[in-house]
């Protein structure tokens, strides 16, 4: 069995849409066409590409696996599919292996009794507190379907805010990797060649160059310890940004880059709106909606301004000044369109607003990051190798002045 997204339309011309169950999309246009409707198109909402079944291997589950998990259940949800019976289904209807044991799981702990929330939190690395807070939230009012709805949103467009994020250093970072290599390259097999060449015409080698061939007698003669000290040097990273410490010193250094701070305070923006809005909507406890939130956060100075809002609604205080007293990290938009929705009794609503308008500042911002950054590489590449070309041709010519 397999969940469809369609679309069909009877003699009349009244259109259907939706996601159903069907064997296949024959068995599919046979219960519409019982129904009166004609089958016009059809999505399967199954993932099966080679990217996403090389990662389940390694017991991983893809964002996009639990953003189809939350539409599809929804759906079967609210057609009256009962909880077990729906994680039957979508457990047998996924190829990832770790995913479809979770769903097994969590499809016999709900058949013993236990709530769906209950049972995703004996997989809390794959059900975040974001998605459990809502489904617990959809169980307590009896409007699990909706829940669901939103979760699968909430999925979506964080994943999109993610992607948009990646994709604008994606480029750079490609860029430095490739010149970063090319550079040991040519120190390997390039440089001492034309060493070589110039100790046999005892060519008097400038500043410039002899630098160069320090670097490339260091990297062919102590390869080892060249490699040793760039392992070292990674690894510090990697632990450092494990750390608490860590975190904060990288995080300082990020919003004190010019550009790059801008779009981290906006995605942040998004992200903390778009899911507070969420939590919210759906019926979640503010001040469990802003422990939630702080968890979904992961730069920890927007951690920090979430614990002080959690403090503050605690005691009986608005939100809003929180944000508005932190207006180096949250732009001041977000604490004042916060003070208008707690006046107006519509803070989900002005929250859902704020993270459509900082979603698509980000996309704009992203495109806008890609074409500055792609001309200052190229300035930068220029100068590297325009440094390397001078520092090498400079001994030659010497060399042919003199002749």
């Amino acid at each position: 069995m397999a969940v469809f997204y369609f679309q069909a339309k009877n003699i009349s011309g009244q259109e259907l849409s939706g996601h159903r169950e069907a064997v296949d999309r024959y068995d599919l246009a046979g219960n519409l066409k019982k129904e009166g409707y004609f089958l016009l198109n059809y999505r399967e909402d199954r993932i099966k590409t080679p990217f996403l079944k090389l990662v389940s291997l390694f017991g991983r589950v893809p964002m996009q696996e639990k953003m189809v998990f939350a539409r599809n259940l929804a759906v079967m949800v609210s057609a009256g599919v009962s909880l077990v019976k729906s994680l039957d289904v979508l457990s047998r209807q996924t190829d990832n292996r770790a995913w479809r044991k979770i769903l097994e799981d969590a499809g016999l702990a709900v058949k013993k009794g236990k709530p769906l929330s209950q049972a995703m939190e004996e997989s809390p690395a794959v059900f975040s507190p974001l998605f459990r807070a809502m489904v617990r939230a959809g169980e307590a009012s009896g409007k699990l379907d909706e829940a669901l709805k939103l979760v699968a949103q909430q999925l979506e467009r964080d994943y999109d805010l993610r992607r948009k994020a990646r994709g604008a250093f994606a480029y750079p970072a490609v860029i430095l990797f490739a010149m970063i290599v090319i550079g040991i390259l040519m120190m390997v097999y390039v440089v001492p060649t034309l060493v070589q060449t110039f100790e046999e015409l005892e060519v008097e080698l400038p500043a410039t160059t002899l630098v160069i061939v320090y670097v490339s007698k260091f990297l062919t003669e102590r390869w080892l310890l060249s490699a040793l000290i760039t392992a070292s040097f990674a690894g510090s990273i990697a632990v450092a940004a494990s750390s608490d410490k860590g975190r904060n010193i990288i995080s300082l250094i990020l919003l004190k880059t010019p550009i790059v701070s801008t779009l981290i305070k906006k995605i942040n923006s998004a992200r903390v709106s778009r899911t507070l809005g969420s939590l919210i909507s759906s019926g979640v406890d503010i001040v469990e909606a802003i422990r939630v939130t702080g968890d979904v956060v992961q730069n920890p100075r927007f951690k920090k301004v979430l614990a002080s809002a959690e403090e503050e609604i605690q005691k009986g205080n608005q939100i809003s000044q929180v944000f508005i007293q932190n207006s180096d990290l949250f732009p001041l938009l977000v604490g004042e369109m916060m003070a208008v929705g707690e006046e107006t009794g519509k803070f989900s609503e002005m929250l859902a607003r704020l993270a459509d308008f900082f979603e698509e500042d980000v996309s704009q911002s992203t495109k806008t990051l890609s074409t500055i950054i792609e001309p200052a590489l190229m300035i930068i590449m220029g100068v590297v190798v325009g440094f390397f070309a001078i520092s090498m041709i400079q001994p030659l010519y010497s060399l042919t002045a003199g002749i």
